[in-house]
Formats: structure tokens, sequence, C-alpha cells
């Protein structure tokens, strides 16, 4: 117990005590920290003032609310949709099996600040029924001289009339033929089967590596490793990445069109199909950035399907 000393006669209630004094605490080498945020107190303090300085402190303010929104809508924009990513012509050709030569949805600015439409990539060779032109042209061609009038050789005996008739109700049956023929194996009048087998071969054709190799260069192996040697190509390539990737990106589309429908919501069945191949091409998207990433092929890839890092990355959830 420290000593007590007793006060003065008249001050009875007051006593003093010796307590050994405290260290006192060493002093901290820490710089000193000045708060970001202001109090409510500190701020009506400083708008009362300084109004200049507050001014000056609302305007900074402003500026940079304003350049994060800007980032924040830069970023939204480029993230994408986690189906669709940002469609791109080639993606909205899908619809219409590469027969519409402009868009419906896609618009660029011109010089004048006029809108008008963007053209789509088209493929009038392939036709319905797993035909194209050219053999649709070459049966047509058979069939009008099969059908065509014998020529009679005995010159004397042929009546100039009929025969005359005769050759020009032939043209007549091949001009209904031929405007049948192509109304039958128009794409504008197939069914979401036969444009889905039309899709798949532009896929093939578009992103195939037996066609792409030609122009785009492989990944580059890291140093020391020897070069991978070109494998001759037997036909069309059906299995790599980027084609299976396109040929899902366009089934997609078709039920993502049924699923944002006025009733897609009832739809439970297809909502289920369309999470299985959104899954299916993340884990085909995932493998080959893991594989191709830098690479022309992957750069080509992601600019024609218009995929983004939000048909890959994090969950996807419809």
């Amino acid at each position: 117990m420290p000593p007590r000393v007793p006060g003065p006669q008249g001050l009875s209630i007051f006593s003093l005590c010796l307590r050994p004094a405290t260290a006192r605490s060493a002093p901290t080498l820490q710089p000193l920290v000045q708060k970001a945020n202001l109090s409510q107190d500190e701020k009506k303090k400083l708008r009362k003032q300084q109004p200049y300085k507050w001014a000056q402190i609302q305007a900074r303010k402003a500026v940079k609310v304003e350049r994060q929104d800007e980032i924040k809508k830069a970023r939204v924009a480029s993230w994408g949709s986690p189906i669709h990513g940002i469609p791109t012509p080639f993606v909205e050709s899908f619809d219409s099996a590469g027969q519409e030569p402009v868009s419906k949805y896609l618009y660029k600015t011109n010089e004048k600040g006029e809108r008008e439409p963007v053209p789509l990539p088209t493929t009038p060779g392939m036709l319905n029924h797993h035909l194209t032109k050219q053999e649709l042209d070459e049966a047509l061609a058979t069939a009008y001289q099969l059908g065509k009038p014998l020529e009679n050789t005995n010159r004397v005996l042929v009546d100039s009339v009929t025969e005359a008739q005769e050759l020009k109700e032939h043209e007549e049956r091949h001009r209904r033929a031929t405007i049948a023929l192509e109304r039958i194996t128009s794409l504008d009048n197939a069914n979401a089967k036969s444009r889905k087998i039309v899709n798949i071969r532009r896929c093939v054709e578009t992103l195939g590596r037996h066609n792409t190799d030609t122009f785009l260069r492989p990944k580059p192996r890291a140093p020391g490793l020897p070069e991978r040697e070109v494998l001759q190509r037997g036909g069309p390539d059906t299995g790599s990445s980027e084609v299976q990737i396109a040929i899902l990106t366009s089934k997609i589309r078709v039920l993502a069109k049924i699923f944002e429908g006025p009733y897609g919501h009832r739809d439970k069945h297809n909502r289920r199909n369309l999470q299985l191949l959104l899954h299916r091409r993340q884990k085909l998207l995932k493998y080959m950035e893991r594989k191709e990433r830098g690479s022309e092929r992957w750069q080509n890839m992601l600019q024609t399907l218009g995929l983004t890092e939000a048909t890959w990355k994090k969950q996807i959830v419809l």
C-alpha cells in the first residue's frame, strides 16, 4: 500500500496518496494517418467556415463518381450476356441459315449520322434437303434434256407448227418445275431441323481447321520444344473445339429465342436443355482457353461468335 499523508485539520476529507509514477510510453514512430472520410460535424464545420474548399471537394467527388460510372458501364457492356455474349453478324445469320443479306437487329451509324442495318454473311449455295445450288442446276439441266421432245430426222414429214407448239409446252412445263423445285429447296421455307443442318455445315466451313490453318498461325511452342508435326487431314474438320462451340452456339440461339419469348418461362423442358447446352459450351471454352489462350485461333473464334467472359466465367444461372 502506498503511504497516505494526512491533510490540515480543517480539511479532514482531504488526504494525499503517494503512488509511484507510471512509466511513459515510448514515442511511436508510425506516421500520422489522416482519415479520408470526414464526420458529419467536420463536414458541417467545413461547409460553414470554408465554403470555397467545400465546393472544390464536391466538384472533385462529382468527377470521380462520373468516371466510376463510365468504367462500370464499359465493364458491363464488355462483359456481355452469359447466353449470347455480344451478338455478331455471323451469329445472327443463324436465324435464316445464311439467307438474309442484312440484319434485323444490328445497326451501325454512317457518316451522315443515320442508322443503317449491318450486312450479314450469306451462303447462297446451300439449299434444303442436303442439296447445293450446283446440284440443283445440274439436275434441272438433265431433266430439261430428258423431257425435251425428240427431233424427227425426216424433216419432210415434220409439221413445223406442231413441233414449235410441243417445244413451247415443254419450255412452260420446265419453267413451272423449276419454280416448284426452287420453292421446295429454298431455306426460307425450311423447318428448324433443316436450318440446323445447314448452320452446322456453315460452322464447319467457317471455323474448321481444314480452312483456318491456311491463314491462322498455331499457338507458339515453349522455348526448347520441337515444332508440332502438321498432319494431312482426311476431310473437313468437325471435331475441333471451335467448331463444336460454334455448333452449340447455333443451338443455344434457337432455344434462347423460345425461352425469351412471351411463354418461355413455362417451358421447363427447354429451360433445362438450354442450361445443359450452356454448361457444355462453358466446359469447351474453359478447355480451349487453357490450351489456346492468346493464339490467333482463340481470338478468331471469339470475334466470329461474339463470346465474352460471361459465357465461360462464373456460374451461369437462368
